[in-house]
């Protein structure tokens, strides 16, 4: 679903297209943070908005959360037996129809939103170089490569033309366009392994991927034919990633890092040429679907909880991780209520939306028609960070409401999800309408350390679910979904 890319937040946030690019910023490390583990002494009022019965409850749910693989059942049919689910594809609605089906099965109340998404196909992608330093006569070198979403087509025989490598966006605008124009331009800009490793996995990616979203334009700008990039990810199996870029008017390919290495150090020799073919189409527009399930609260049925995460995938892989789990993890809270005949004092709301990945007109359709029912909205929670141990939670609310919810901390403290982080932007990109409408926003922080391994990539499978894990982040939302919904008094804004 971390550290929204630095200086281009604000450019990004108007492309509403970074997936689950959520903030974290951790306090100073003199002071522990009052909405840390080292923290779970609860406020008085705390205490009072949440009575022993509704304790026992919470506990009663992370129980019966942790025993249960209908989580697990979802994720597996939405990979294997429907698999990759593009915006606008067949999948995708074959999706939406099996998850509204399972939600109207747990006898809640199912409406499918149209949504006018995007329908892009990737095509042929194939690249090698065919003139570099010290070449063997009669050889080339193969390239692997991916389309980026927004990408146009080479000609069918593809194009040929000189590379030229940079490292940054300051790098590229200094050649200036008579050094740019006519050639293919490849960012090199690397992943931050070590940042990753010790848990800011999300900061990498946040300072990596702006060159994915924003380079080809800007190598169009300066009359580039193409732009590569280095593909965004942890790991180095010469394994492209994609993801969505700000359409350019050119084609547009993630590399492996191995090869975007090699390009660079090919380049720092001589003249190196690229023979580069892609074939993507930008098929008309279709209409898809965000689901929209409702479980209607007992005592203030106006006031509303959303837990969600986002149905649509990229092509490359089955969408476990991205986000065939959120979705899951966010029907568990439904699942297990009604298996344990608990009813919400408010309405809970179950979103699986549509077109997050290459665009984000699902959460455009919902703010623009749902937006005048805000104001009644107590909190939204978005899933779209892979399906790893959950450590608690990035939420987007004044202090007031985290001092609120204090108590989730104590029932979650077993599993080890006690952490409420404190954040500057919405903590799930579908959440940015409420968020900007003042709607306290809350994303699950799971151990990102190894989640752009296979991020937007063809290892995005359902093998790399731990279904123990999975438990786990259903009871954090079950838990946390139900606090909401039966605590006293509603989160101050």
């Amino acid at each position: 679903m971390a550290k929204v890319l630095l200086g281009l937040i604000s450019f990004l946030s108007l492309s509403l297209a970074v997936p689950f690019l959520q903030a974290q910023n951790p306090p100073p490390a003199q002071q522990p943070s009052p909405f840390s583990d080292s923290a779970l002494q609860m406020p008085a009022a705390a205490q009072q908005n949440f009575p022993p019965l509704l304790m026992q409850q919470l506990s009663a749910i992370k129980s019966a959360a942790l025993s249960d693989d209908f989580a697990f059942r979802i994720v597996a049919h939405l990979t294997e037996n429907i698999g990759g689910r593009p915006s606008g594809s067949p999948q995708a609605n074959a999706a939406t129809q099996y998850v509204a089906d399972e939600l109207r099965h747990l006898g809640l109340e199912v409406h499918l939103q149209p949504v006018t998404v995007p329908h892009w196909v990737r095509g042929v992608e194939t690249a090698a170089l065919v003139e570099y330093p010290g070449m063997v006569p009669g050889t080339t070198q193969r390239i692997v490569l991916t389309a980026l979403g927004g990408s146009t087509a080479t000609p069918a025989e593809g194009l040929t033309a000189e590379v030229i490598a940079v490292d940054t966006l300051d790098e590229l605008q200094a050649l200036g366009s008579g050094k740019v124009a006519g050639k293919i331009v490849l960012f090199n800009e690397p992943f931050d392994k070590q940042k990753a490793a010790a848990g800011l996995a999300f900061p990498s990616y946040g300072e990596a991927v702006r060159y994915r979203v924003a380079g080809p334009k800007a190598a169009a700008d300066l009359g580039a034919i193409a732009c590569l990039i280095r593909s965004v990810g942890n790991v180095d199996y010469r394994l492209p990633h994609t993801g969505f870029s700000i359409p350019a008017g050119i084609p547009a390919a993630a590399v492996t890092s191995e090869d975007a290495d090699l390009i660079a150090h090919l380049t720092s020799q001589g003249k190196v040429r690229m023979l580069l073919t892609l074939t993507p189409q930008k098929l008309p527009d279709e209409t898809g679907y965000n689901v929209i399930a409702d479980l209607k609260g007992s005592e203030h049925p106006e006031q509303v909880i959303i837990a969600s995460g986002h149905l649509d995938s990229w092509d490359l892989g089955t969408g476990a991780i991205d986000d065939a789990a959120g979705v899951a993890i966010a029907m568990e809270s439904a699942e297990v209520l009604q298996r344990l005949h608990l009813r919400p004092a408010r309405t809970l709301r179950i979103i699986a939306w549509m077109d997050e990945e290459n665009g984000g007109s699902g959460n455009r359709a919902y703010t623009s028609e749902y937006s005048k029912d805000f104001p009644n909205y107590v909190a939204a929670i978005e899933s779209d960070a892979g399906a790893a141990h959950p450590l608690g939670f990035d939420v987007k609310a004044p202090s007031a409401a985290i001092d609120a919810i204090r108590p989730v901390q104590s029932v979650l403290r077993s599993i080890g999800s006690t952490v409420f982080q404190p954040t500057s932007f919405p903590p799930g990109a579908d959440l940015a309408g409420m968020s900007d409408a003042g709607v306290p926003t809350f994303g699950i922080l799971q151990d990102s350390r190894t989640y752009f391994n296979y991020h937007h990539t063809a290892a995005d499978t359902l093998d790399k679910i731990v279904p123990a894990e999975l438990r786990e982040n259903g009871a954090a939302m079950a838990v946390l979904v139900y606090a909401l919904t039966n605590m006293k008094e509603p989160l101050p804004r």
